[in-house]
């Protein structure tokens, strides 16, 4: 592996432990505030729209600049929703009502950031590392992405709740800055990204150049449309495609489920629900390392671990003892690393062969945002029908489950009908074989 993946890592697990630990932090801020209940689906709903309506333009962006500089001044967009975040109280601290909503609408400015960061942070993995790396570079990203979601949704809860809030507030910088445990946490975590900053400086140019990108908004949909088509048509594109999609929507709402789940089922605060998230790492951590001795060649061979997955998520409505509830989220955990490593690196070796590494990365967050966005939003009416959270867990998890068993029997169908295009995977888009540089 190259010095530079090593910084693209880093980056990578600094800047996504910032987004999750900041979603905690604002949730706090707006209990603090009074806010209703709704804002939080909104907070994750608007996090994902961003990457919707921006799908179109952050692949030519991705592929335009160095990635690196791309990558940094991304982070600055999600500096500056932290400052938006906690800076409206410093100047009208009276109007709370507003302030919520200033909250809400910083955390859609972070998912802006996080929507043009994407694409560069996924594609110059492609251009650091040969085809043959790519499955054990993808399980390094995608174990530490898990992860610092995981954690930092961990973060989010240490940082809110005592001692370390009363640690904070207790320091003489910090009292200038916030008065409460949400706004010190907040900025904790804009001193992250700052961070996360100072390592994509580091990234080095790989000057890797790609065809000179279209700068017409109209146009850049259209060609974004034509992107869409191609993956979804290739016959190995549209099974990886359509799996990691069904992935990052569930886990997204999983994320709100078990927030909700710790509150209502096991009776815990929402820091005590958040740290619940860090159980799961042990999983995750153990599901990824496994993965990445998966080749690409039999990327497809873990589909039913995702059927799996979706029956053991429903666990959690009949486990009470710590010790069953730990099992249930490192199970959970542990199956969800284990299934996505390789589904991401077969779609992001597919996308590279077929599109570029930009805009494929960005066709990828396009479906997987979209369908947060419905999975939130069924989520969101299923709590507005004042359904129990157990029963939204069963449904939740057979839904899961029922998507992964239609989608095994698709890609078995396009194994039948469409061979030579299977047989391609693991090469180069040439007919090479994946043997490097």
């Amino acid at each position: 592996m190259k010095k530079g993946f090593f910084l693209v890592m880093l980056a990578q697990a600094l800047s996504s432990l910032a987004d999750n630990a900041l979603f905690i932090a604002a949730i706090a801020l707006i209990a603090e505030l009074s806010g209703p209940d709704w804002m939080t689906p909104a907070m994750k709903w608007f996090f994902a729209f961003a990457y919707v309506i921006l799908a179109a333009f952050v692949g030519a962006i991705a592929d335009s600049f160095p990635k690196g500089r791309v990558m940094f001044c991304t982070n600055a967009i999600k500096i500056s929703g932290c400052l938006l975040m906690f800076g409206f109280a410093l100047l009208a601290p009276s109007d709370k009502s507003l302030h919520a909503y200033i909250v809400c609408f910083s955390y859609a400015l972070v998912g802006i950031g996080a929507a043009a960061y994407s694409p560069a942070k996924y594609g110059i993995v492609t251009e650091l590392l040969p085809p043959r790396d790519l499955v054990k570079g993808n399980s390094w990203i995608e174990g530490l992405t898990v992860l610092s979601i995981i954690f930092g949704v961990v973060l989010g809860g240490k940082l809110i709740e005592p001692p370390l809030s009363d640690f904070l507030l207790s320091l003489p910088w910090m009292s200038v800055l916030a008065k409460t445990p949400a706004e010190a946490a907040v900025v904790v975590i804009g001193f992250i990204y700052i961070m996360a900053a100072i390592c994509n400086l580091l990234i080095p140019n790989t000057h890797f150049v790609y065809p000179k990108q279209e700068s017409n908004p109209v146009k850049l949909v259209s060609v974004f449309a034509n992107y869409v088509r191609i993956l979804w048509q290739d016959k190995v594109g549209q099974i990886s495609l359509a799996v990691t999609t069904l992935f990052w929507g569930a886990g997204a709402t999983l994320q709100l489920i078990v927030l909700q789940w710790g509150k209502d089922h096991l009776e815990l605060s929402i820091a005590q629900s958040a740290n619940l998230m860090g159980v799961a790492a042990i999983g995750t951590i153990i599901g990824s390392v496994l993965a990445g001795k998966v080749p690409l060649t039999r990327a497809l061979h873990v589909l039913p671990i995702g059927v799996v997955m979706g029956f053991s998520v429903m666990l959690m409505t009949i486990v009470k003892e710590t010790w069953a509830v730990y099992f249930t989220l490192i199970l959970v955990g542990g199956l969800s690393g284990f299934f996505v490593v390789p589904l991401n690196a077969l779609l992001q070796h597919r996308g590279h062969v077929l599109l570029s590494a930009g805009h494929s990365i960005a066709v990828q967050n396009f479906n997987e945002q979209l369908n947060i966005l419905f999975m939130v939003a069924a989520y969101w009416f299923m709590l507005e029908m004042n359904l129990h959270i157990n029963t939204i867990i069963i449904i939740f998890g057979v839904i899961v489950a029922l998507l992964m068993a239609l989608v095994i029997v698709w890609c078995y169908r396009n194994q039948r009908r469409y061979p030579a295009t299977f047989a391609e995977i693991g090469e180069d888009g040439h007919g090479r074989a994946q043997t490097g540089h």
